[in-house]
Parts: structure tokens; C-alpha cells; sequence
């Protein structure tokens, strides 16, 4: 049988192997119910966070400001405990960059904030949001999903190069790029959009559950739109969508707006026993 053959029977073979186990390597997203791809376990996810948050801690120098601790582990504990993540090994830590407006949580709950977007935050409400957002990601294992789509796509291009081996070494090259600029526009980079809207509207939930007014969440959109403007963001973005990471600064407000009625629903139940609107603990 020609080499050709075997290669296409071999990924025939590993294609059916890989289904299968795809069948049971999936996830659901909660609240959302949409299901994911999974091929990294909640331990290797766990270890991976505590290690990565480790090397960071000690490479970035960290905010020594009081007031702005207080309020992060203030802010981060309220979000935490309404946040259903299993095995959480929950830290809070800001790190004092103030040119990097950013925040991020990495599994396990490690969550990073910069004191850079501490001045778009403005105060509690603001900061909630941005917490509420990227413990969201960590809820919904979307660090763990990119990963897998990561391994996906290298299995992908390893049996694709079994099978062209035949062709020319130029040819061969043009399939492989165009099987790699197809896989990250046409799946990565839309999940990573889809990924971040699942985070906005979860970390509404999660800071309406808190205590936190979800229509906050809309102006501090708006005003980290406003900084985006002013840096020459938005331009490229909104000409490129396709290839952005992130939505639109106005499909996200709109999309919030949608979804404010079901988080306010359930803000109101949590204000209940908060003497002052939810907005102090």
C-alpha cells in the first residue's frame, strides 16, 4: 500500500481515537451551559496556576499602598464567595505597574490585579466588575479550554503533515500555513471572543450575587472604552473585529445591557442585608 495510504489511514484511525475521546473530554460552562472542549484535568489546571502566580510574584513588584489592598481583599472575598469554584485556593494580589491596565486570574483562583486600571475602577462597584470578570474565567475553566484547543490544533497539524508528506516541500509549507492561519482565525481567536463575553456576562452575575450593582458594570465599560479611545485602540478593532481577542467596546455595553435585567433580579435579593446598597462589606 502507498505511503499515502497509510498516512490517511493512520488519520483515519487517530481521527476516530480522538473523537471518541472527545466525547468525554468536554466541560459545562455554568450558568451558560455551553459545553467546551477539556483535555487538561482540574489538577494539571490547578498546579499549573499556583505555578505561574508563583514565578510572577517574584518577578513583579508588588503594591504596598494600604487602602488599595483593603480594598482588593475586600472586594475579592465578597466575589469569591459567591463564585462556585471547586478546590479554589483563592489570593488576591496587586501588583504595583501602573502603566499596565490589566487584571487577570489564573486557575485555582489566583487573581492579579495592576494597580494600572485601578484609576479606570474608580472605586468598589468598578472593581467588582473587573474581578467578577476574570474570576469568571477561571470558573468557566477557560485557560484549561484554550489549552486543549492548543493540543487540538498541534494533533491537527502533526496528521495533516503525515498526510501531504508526499507533496512537494513547497506545497507542503502552504498547506501547513494555511492550515495554522485557518485554525486561529476560524477557531481560537472567535473562542477567545466567545470566552470573554461568557466572562462578562458571568462576572455580572457573580457582582450582583455579591452585593455589587450590575449597572456598574456598564460605566466601567465605558470608561475603560474611553481609554481605549484615547490610546488609538479601538481603530484596528473595529476595521479587524475578525482578528480580535476581545468584542467591540459597544457589543459588549449592548450585550450587558441585555443581560442587566436577570443580574439585577438577582442584586436585589443581596442588597437585602446590606444596610448601605451593597457597596461597603
Amino acid at each position: 500500500m502507498p505511503k499515502r495510504i497509510y498516512a490517511l489511514a493512520a488519520a483515519r484511525f487517530l481521527g476516530a481515537g480522538l473523537l471518541a475521546s472527545l466525547l468525554v473530554s468536554c466541560t459545562t460552562v455554568p450558568e451558560t451551559g455551553r459545553r467546551g472542549l477539556m483535555l487538561i484535568t482540574p489538577e494539571q489546571e490547578l498546579q499549573l496556576g499556583i505555578s505561574e502566580f508563583r514565578k510572577l510574584k517574584q518577578s513583579t513588584p508588588i503594591c504596598t499602598d494600604a487602602k488599595t489592598n483593603e480594598m482588593v481583599q475586600r472586594v475579592g472575598r465578597r466575589i469569591s464567595a459567591v463564585a462556585p469554584l471547586a478546590n479554589a485556593r483563592w489570593e488576591f494580589v496587586v501588583f504595583d505597574d501602573n502603566k499596565t491596565v490589566n487584571a487577570f486570574c489564573l486557575p485555582g483562583g489566583k487573581v492579579g490585579i495592576y494597580t494600572g486600571i485601578m484609576r479606570i475602577t474608580q472605586d468598589e462597584a468598578g472593581l467588582a466588575t473587573v474581578i467578577g470578570h476574570e474570576v469568571s474565567h477561571a470558573v468557566a475553566r477557560h485557560g484549561a479550554e484554550r489549552l486543549s484547543q492548543g493540543l487540538l490544533a498541534e494533533f491537527g497539524g502533526e496528521i495533516l503533515g503525515q498526510v501531504i508528506n508526499t507533496n512537494s516541500e513547497d506545497t507542503r509549507e502552504l498547506w501547513l500555513q494555511v492550515y495554522g492561519l485557518a485554525g486561529a482565525v476560524g477557531v481560537l481567536l472567535p473562542y477567545s471572543r466567545l470566552q470573554e463575553s461568557e466572562a462578562d456576562y458571568l462576572g455580572l452575575l457573580y457582582m450582583a450575587r455579591a452585593g455589587y450593582d450590575p449597572r456598574q458594570a456598564i460605566e466601567f465599560w465605558k470608561r475603560m472604552a474611553a481609554h481605549g479611545s484615547k490610546q488609538g485602540g479601538n481603530f484596528l478593532a473595529g476595521v479587524f473585529q475578525f482578528l480580535s481577542t476581545h468584542p467591540l467596546d459597544e457589543a459588549r455595553i449592548k450585550q450587558l445591557q441585555e443581560q442587566l435585567p436577570k443580574a439585577l433580579a438577582e442584586y436585589q435579593p443581596a442588597i437585602a442585608n446590606e444596610p448601605t446598597g451593597g457597596e461597603s462589606p
